[in-house]
């Protein structure tokens, strides 16, 4: 029972997760809330590391994918909490459900792999028109929202461009060592940032922003990646990519109903063309391969 419970776990850790990042920002502001997150993560998994006796090594190979995480994890992470405060949370969702088509076609130009398939051309291009249809419907509204969708494509790009990075320095290091070091590097960047920014230690977090920065720290960003690096072991890579179809929807919804977000027709649209240029972009090769069969 142990699959089926960790892709349950994973699916609505990844469906929360952008509703309790907006949710992280209010009152305290958006930096507090995840620069919170980082820290206390960063403790968790360290803990978690010595915990269960795991080998985090320091050797230069590992320095430099430790450096790519945690670059990985500020960049991105910088831009989607300022995003979210401008956006409904469930796009955040809907936009990271781009992160396989971007790092494949990152890997594709920098690690030199011969993913470019025609059905990965066609999801890219889905995905590309899903990206200018939601961009158009912004354009509509106030020039905040457009801006923060821009920010949110940025750290789609920094996210893929960390991944396809640690891809290639290829370090052999466990996930939650992998993590822990990221952390290490990001935590401090966020701290600095929040320091020279001229924040303050907020006067009250609400009890919402408080628990939401506790459940990033241990659920977001601890046990969402333990579960998702244990599904990798034991399940087929196809069946796990799946979630990232299932999440965006389920967050848009999850937006509606706890947040009274709304979302518009655009955003909808936008969200099937980018969730069609997934499935052409992960499953399009396979589909092929199996019509020719038969």
């Amino acid at each position: 029972m142990m699959v089926p419970t960790a892709y349950l776990g994973v699916i609505l850790i990844w469906t929360t997760t952008p509703l309790a990042v907006k949710w992280s920002g209010e009152g305290p502001g958006f930096l507090f809330g995840v620069t919170g997150r980082m820290v206390l993560s960063a403790v968790i998994a360290l803990a978690l590391v010595e915990l269960l006796r795991l080998p985090m090594p320091w050797n230069r190979r590992a320095r430099k994918s430790y450096l790519a995480a945690g670059l990985g994890i500020y960049s991105a992470m910088l831009g989607v909490y300022w995003a979210a405060q401008f956006i409904p949370s469930g796009w955040i969702s809907v936009f990271f459900g781009l992160s396989p088509i971007i790092t494949g076609v990152m890997a594709a130009l920098w690690l030199g792999e011969r993913s470019l398939s025609a059905p990965r051309l066609v999801g890219l291009l889905l995905g590309i028109v899903g990206l200018v249809v939601i961009f158009g419907g912004t354009l509509q509204g106030d020039e905040q929202t457009f801006y923060g969708v821009l920010a949110l494509t940025l750290s789609v790009i920094c996210h893929s461009a960390s991944a396809v990075w640690m891809k290639r320095i290829a370090a052999p290091i466990s996930g939650l060592a992998t993590t822990a070091g990221g952390l290490l590097v990001a935590a401090p960047l966020f701290l600095l940032t929040w320091f020279f920014s001229g924040n303050t230690w907020p006067e009250q977090i609400g009890d919402r922003a408080a628990a939401s920065i506790i459940y990033l720290s241990i659920c977001g960003s601890v046990l969402g990646f333990a579960l998702y690096f244990y599904l990798l072991r034991h399940m087929d890579i196809v069946r796990v990519s799946l979630i990232m179809l299932i999440t965006p929807v389920s967050a848009l919804l999850l937006g509606v109903v706890l947040n009274d977000e709304v979302v518009t027709v655009s955003v909808w649209v936008g969200t099937l063309l980018i969730m069609g240029g997934l499935v052409s972009f992960e499953f399009g090769s396979r589909l092929k391969r199996y019509l020719l069969r038969t």
